[in-house]
């Protein structure tokens, strides 16, 4: 009899091991399902910033337009103070409860702040309870979004083969693309069917009900995916030891030089990324004088080039390494800020502004591309959530959420229309030595 229960129990391992790894091989339906999810969190975190001139009219009215609009693009800001509380709640959810478990609260939560935004009554119906509303509304899409990134990319990471983590986990990027393929497709297509009039009356409000109306189906395809397999086996193990190790703790004093560089890491490419891809649109518009439509579409041009070539470099990060991989996109990045500003400054045209936003896009996917699958590659798989959500929501607050805010600044007192160049250039400096060293100490000190 014991020999037949130890047989029976062998077969069930074999069977089990087996099953895991076809999983692995093959983990497509949890890649898309959580990248879908991804996108839609994503979309209606971006199509905000879009609408920023409008939303500034309507919801934050004053007599100087370059008040109203730096109104407007400090509230996108005020999303990302909250995003770190969402990181740490979400996050340390994520590795208490389990990613899928994260990931549908923070759908939910994300859904809620959008509907607020959408039926957001203005500044004109109901006085200054209307901004209050939308600041509430982004906090909440903020807190939802800073727990998003831990969570996917864990997912995704823990869900595929360890030496093929670079492309898959570049599918969050990839989906960051397709949001913003999304999100400047649907602002392109209303600016250019809608009068001024129309848009600011309503047609805004299309573009983030198209956003609330596809969030239960991100929720269903979330609800429908499996725990992965790494979060199983150490959840069961901390079950039998009964382990109550609080994964924020772990993060902020074991792991603490780690999460550090992991933010400056991140610091060069989320100031690229918002000021060349999401304020891109505003500073064509105003500065450059392009009408809006076009502006829209040299976003959505990113999008899809980031879209199709963050893989590119999730692959090459798994072939080359990620630390090589990184720091020559980071020196890339620094080198041609400045000049394709230049560029669209010298020659202000819808052509132009095409062509740079192509280059944006490839420049994009390669410093992003490899930073989930590096970022998952420090942290164990026990605080994998918090230390992925802290490190890049605490960086993405102070680099990238407010850097449309920044550079607004910066080119009013200075009245240089290069100077967004210039804090791009800065932060890629920090993150090319961050990179460096970290590169250095993970080679001496390997992540378990």
């Amino acid at each position: 009899m014991s020999a037949e229960f130890e047989s029976s129990s062998l077969s069930a391992a074999t069977a089990a091991t087996a099953t895991t790894a076809a999983k692995r091989k093959n983990p497509w339906k949890e890649i898309c399902a959580a990248s879908i999810g991804n996108a839609l969190e994503f979309y209606d975190l971006l199509i905000y910033g879009y609408f920023a001139v409008v939303i500034g009219k309507l919801f934050f009215p004053t007599q100087d337009e370059t008040t109203s609009l730096l109104l407007s693009v400090g509230t996108f800001g005020i999303s990302f103070v909250i995003r770190p509380l969402g990181a740490i709640v979400l996050g340390s959810y994520a590795d208490r409860a389990g990613r899928k478990a994260s990931l549908t609260v923070s759908i939910l939560i994300m859904m809620v702040g959008t509907a607020m935004i959408a039926f957001a009554p203005t500044y004109a119906q109901i006085g200054i309870a209307s901004p209050l509303i939308i600041i509430v509304a982004r906090l909440l899409q903020g807190f939802s979004t800073g727990g998003e990134f831990g969570a996917a990319t864990a997912f995704m990471v823990e869900h595929a083969d360890a030496r093929r983590r670079g492309f898959f986990a570049s599918w969050q990027l990839s989906t960051q693309g397709l949001a913003t393929v999304l999100a400047a497709g649907v602002s392109a297509l209303l600016s250019y069917n809608l009068t001024d009039v129309q848009l600011n009356d309503w047609g805004w409000r299309v573009a983030f009900c198209f956003g609330l109306l596809v969030g239960p189906v991100g929720l269903y395809i979330r609800s429908q995916i499996d725990e992965t397999p790494e979060f199983k086996k150490i959840a069961a193990e901390a079950a039998v030891a009964k382990a109550e190790k609080s994964p924020l703790m772990l993060v902020l004093v074991r792991d603490r030089v780690k999460l550090l560089l992991a933010i400056g890491v991140v610091a060069g490419a989320t100031a690229f990324n918002y000021v060349h891809k999401l304020y891109m649109p505003t500073y064509a518009l105003k500065q450059l004088h392009i009408p809006a439509t076009s502006s829209f579409i040299g976003a959505l041009i990113t999008g899809l080039v980031l879209m199709l070539t963050a893989p590119v470099f999730g692959t090459l990060s798994d072939r080359y390494g990620r630390f090589r991989v990184l720091t020559i996109a980071m020196v890339s990045i620094g080198l041609t800020s400045y000049p394709l500003f230049m560029l669209l400054n010298t020659w202000p045209t819808v052509t132009t502004l095409i062509a740079v936003q192509g280059i944006v896009g490839v420049l994009i996917a390669a410093c992003l591309g490899p930073i989930p699958a590096m970022l998952s590659d420090i942290f164990p798989t026990e605080t994998r959530g918090t230390g992925l959500a802290l490190s890049y929501n605490f960086s993405v607050t102070l680099f990238g959420g407010f850097s449309p805010l920044i550079v607004t600044w910066m080119i009013a007192a200075t009245e240089n229309k290069m100077a967004p160049s210039f804090y791009v250039m800065a932060t890629a400096l920090i993150s090319l030595v961050a990179v460096i060293v970290l590169g250095r100490r993970m080679g001496r000190h390997p992540t378990p």
